[in-house]
This record gives structure tokens, sequence and C-alpha cells, in this order.
């Protein structure tokens, strides 16, 4: 195998900071952090393998004369089923106005009224219209335009496009570099950064699924380099599907954004039947994971579920959310007069690397933000939006603790040296992830219990011992953490839906704090039960 040493950019021959994950947290603290030396990890072409790019609702802010942060906060431990940290929500919040403005600043075109003020929508579980979008239905992509052109601009940024963190550079109990595989160069290409911090913002879990709204590149590998260094995760049983994947058979899942309902959309079965009125007070608008399991259970019903726009939308459609317009039209449905065909499919984890208010793992040299992260802002079940504030909130926070942690940066400029073109991504054992996808979906999903989390943890347990490849061994090993997770938990909370433990319980009242020695420990244990 060979490992190359990439040339650092600072004089001593260590590079300050490494960000592993070119997504809407790793580019705004990498913005945040200038002048100071970074280099960007990512898989894909830098924006192009990242989530934030397809999120559409937008960005939660308590930003309106009758709302605030305090309102904010309250709506968030609602939507959270317990467990949210009310400390990082409150801070989040409190934060939100400021990076709206530092996004603006970007020149993030969020949509105005006629006098120039922002113009707020409002999502499920909300109880202000807070929500600040970009033509009704693409922010995530404007953000992330907005921002990779910033990026761009900035001598002090280095991106390396075509690259897979494998596994961190440990020296003694504290992080020194990453290692990380060239997709460009086959299996034995290896890189490796020495680095004074590294900071993960690889994404979420949602290619661990085999229906999802994520890009594929999304499986976990932060989560998995982290427990390998020894950190603690959290809250890994936590998974949230979004009700409104457009149900046309594609993978990724297209996205019927939640601000259709939020301007009036519902739900209805082959019938006609509106089914939420019976489900939930809030019908349509009431938390995700409420919405997702009702669709669900009419989906394996045969009843159907489809997402009737025709009477609040209409007309108005391809103006006000172009992105699921086109979505809808290419599979030959038109929105503006029928009803869109929807399924629930993974959408955002709310477990991940345990970081604390200044998003430090408890790994030194290691941080981490982003849906790699759990703050505990979500709890059991995120609150529409909260998830892009979550990410510049925090990348910001890290910027900060990291410009008063590290020494001052020796400064040079990055020599413009061509990378080789990104085109033939290196092959994978697409049976293994064919696997991982379909036991995750079959077993972890939207409802689980007993016997379908065990029969995953054998699959997982299997995996764990076959001589895989770095990129899906740290696949599985995610699976098999979230598997366990579920396991352990023997309630119904948020986002974790257990069939055979349908009540939530007090005694699990609290998050879940796991490092791997504790999952080795559960799947023993569950396997063993099973023998």
């Amino acid at each position: 195998m060979m490992v190359e040493v990439l040339t650092p950019h600072s004089s001593d021959g260590i590079d300050d900071v490494v960000i592993v994950g070119g997504g809407l947290a790793g580019l705004f603290c990498a913005l945040k952090l200038a002048p100071r030396p970074v280099t960007v990890l990512t898989s894909a072409p830098i924006g192009e393998g990242a989530s934030s790019a397809w999120a559409q609702g937008g960005i939660a802010a308590a930003m309106s004369p009758g709302d605030s942060a305090e309102a904010h906060v309250a709506d968030t431990i609602a939507a959270g089923a317990g467990l949210v940290d009310e400390k990082i929500a409150r801070v989040m919040a409190s934060e939100a106005s400021d990076r709206i403005h530092d996004l603006l600043a970007y020149g993030v075109p969020f949509d105005t009224d006629l006098e120039g003020h922002l113009k707020l929508s409002r999502e499920a579980a909300h109880s202000q219209r807070r929500i600040v979008r970009v033509r009704g239905d693409m922010a995530g992509a404007a953000i992330m335009s907005a921002l990779i052109a910033a990026v761009r601009k900035l001598p002090s940024i280095r991106v390396l496009e075509g690259f897979v963190g494998e596994r961190l550079r440990m020296n003694g109990k504290q992080v020194s570099g990453i290692v990380a595989q060239d997709l460009r160069g086959g299996l034995t290409n290896r890189l490796l950064l020495p680095a004074r911090a590294v900071v993960l913002s690889s994404g979420g879990v949602g290619g661990l699924y085999a229906v999802t709204t994520n890009p594929q590149q999304a499986r976990g590998g932060g989560i998995a380099m982290a427990a390998h260094a020894g950190a603690i995760l959290a809250d890994l049983e936590f998974v949230q599907f979004h009700p409104t994947a457009i149900n046309i058979g594609r993978d990724p899942a297209p996205l019927a954004t939640e601000a259709l309902r939020g301007e009036g959309a519902y739900l209805i079965d082959n019938a006609g039947k509106r089914f939420m009125l019976e489900i939930h007070e809030d019908a349509e608008l009431a938390p995700r994971d409420i919405v997702a399991r009702a669709i669900h259970a009419q989906v394996l019903s045969g009843e159907g579920a489809f997402l009737d726009c025709r009477q609040s939308v209409g007309a108005k459609f391809p103006e006000q959310f172009p992105t699921v317009y086109a979505s809808c039209m290419s599979a030959g449905i038109d929105p503006v007069t029928d009803p869109i065909p929807v399924i629930p499919a993974e959408h955002y984890h709310m477990g991940g690397v345990h970081v604390d208010v200044r998003g430090r793992t408890s790994v030194d040299g290691l941080w981490a933000c982003g849906e790699t992260a759990s703050t505990g802002a979500h709890g059991a079940n995120r609150l529409a939006s909260n998830s892009l504030l979550e990410a510049v909130v925090f990348a910001t926070r890290i910027a900060q603790d990291l410009q008063g942690s590290l020494p001052s940066p020796q400064r040079h400029r990055w020599p413009d040296e061509p990378m080789p073109e990104l085109t033939d991504l290196t092959e994978v054992d697409e049976d293994v992830v064919a696997l991982i996808r379909k036991t995750m979906s079959d077993h972890v999903g939207v409802a689980r219990d007993g016997p379908g989390l065990r029969k995953a943890l054998e699959i997982f347990e299997g995996l764990n011992n076959r001589p895989l490849m770095p990129r899906l061994a740290n696949m599985a090993l995610v699976a098999r953490c979230i598997a366990a997770a579920a396991f352990a938990r023997e309630e119904s909370r948020g986002g974790h839906m257990r069939l055979d433990f349908p009540e939530t319980s007090e005694v699990w009242h609290h998050r879940t704090f796991l490092t791997l020695e504790d999952v080795d420990a559960i799947v023993a244990s569950a396997l063993l039960r099973a023998a």
C-alpha cells in the first residue's frame, strides 16, 4: 500500500487544520478560520456530495417582531421528545440571527419582500413563521453556491476533491492527522495529512439506507473514524425519516419539502381521504416522526399516501417550488393537477460524535460539526430547518475555539497545482453496500423490533469479521453501532420507534452515550441471548 505524505501548508511540516467534508458545516468553518491555513477533504467535487446542497426548507431563525429565541427554544424542546440539551438549543437559537447575516454577507439571496425585509415561512412544529428561504425550496443549493464561491477566492483554503477520510492518525491519545483514500488512485493509494486539528463534518448516514434523501456519499465515515479513535458517540438510535420523499423509485429519493405542508398541502390516501386528522391534533403539521410513521403505515397497508397541493399551491407551484416541481414533472406527475405519491425516507441523523458547546469531541485534537456531530440540539427528533442553523452556529464556534487554542499559523499561499480530473471513482463491493442498505431499511428503519434488530446485528457482526476495504468497513461499523443503540433502547421516543416497546419510558428519559467498546458489549449480549 502506498501512503503519500501531502506537503503541508505551514513551514513546520504540519497543517494547521484539516476539515473532512465539503458541505455547509465544513465550508463555513473554513471561511470562519480564514486566514488560518485550512485543508478541506471532500469525496465528490466540492458541494456535490453534500446533503446541505439538497436542503429545501431553509434555516430557522427567530427574526420577526412577534418571535423570540426563547420561543424557538421552546419549539425545539417540544419536538425533541424530552432529550434536547436546553443549553445547546439556547446557544443555537440566540446566535441564529448573526449567522443569517453572515450568510447574507457571503451573498446568499434569501427571499425578501418589496421593502427588502426577509420573508419568513412556517414549517411543521414551529409556532411562528421563522424559516428563511430562497425561492421557496432552493435554500440549500443557493447557500452552498455562495459559500463555494467564497471558498474559491480565499488562498488560505485548499480543497482536495476526490479524497475519502479512512482513519485518524493518533499520537497517543491526541489526533495528529488523517489518512485518506485517493479515489482516483485505486485501492492502495493513501494520503497522510499531518495536522494540529481535525474537524469532522462529513455528513450523515443516509447512504446506509435503501431509501434516503441524502447523497450516497453520506455513509457515516466521520462517525466511524471517531469511534476507532475512542470518541464518545451520542444518540445513535435516533434517525429521522422525512415523511414526504417523492415515491418514484429514485435513489436518492427526491424530496417534497416540509414547506408545502406549511403552505396548506395535506396528506390523502388512495380514496382521497385525509388520514392525519385522526392521528394528531396538528394533522399534517405534526412532528416529523409522527407523520413519517403514519405514512409508513399507509404504504404498508396498501392504502397509499399522497401529498395534495392542488388547492393550497396549485398554479403557483412552478414558481414557488421549482425543485419539487421539476422532480415531479420528470416522473410524469404534474403537482398542479395531481397528488404527489410520498414515502418516508432516511433524512437526518440526530446521533453522531458527541461534542460540547465548542464542538469539541472527547478526543484531543478532534472537533465535529454538522450532521456528523451530536450536539444535543435536536434531542430525539429534529425540529424542521434546525439542521442548517446548527451547522453554521457550531461551525462558527469551532472556528472561534481553534483560533483561541492553536498557535499562530505560518501562512503560505497554496501552490496552484492542478489536480487530476475526478472521473472514475474507486470501485467498491456493491453487494456489501446493497446488503447494508437493505438491512438498515428492513430492520433499523421507521419501525423496529427486537428480533429484527438482532437479525441486523447478526448480519453486521458477520461483516465486521470480514476483510473489507476501509471505506466499506467504516460503513458496516456505523450501521452496527446504530443497530446496537436501537436494540439497547427499549422504548419508543422521537425518531426511534420500537413495535415491541411502543410507549415512552421514564427510565429512558436520557440521552445515549456509547463508545465502540460499549457497542461491542451490546452486540455480544444480543447475540448471546439469541443463541
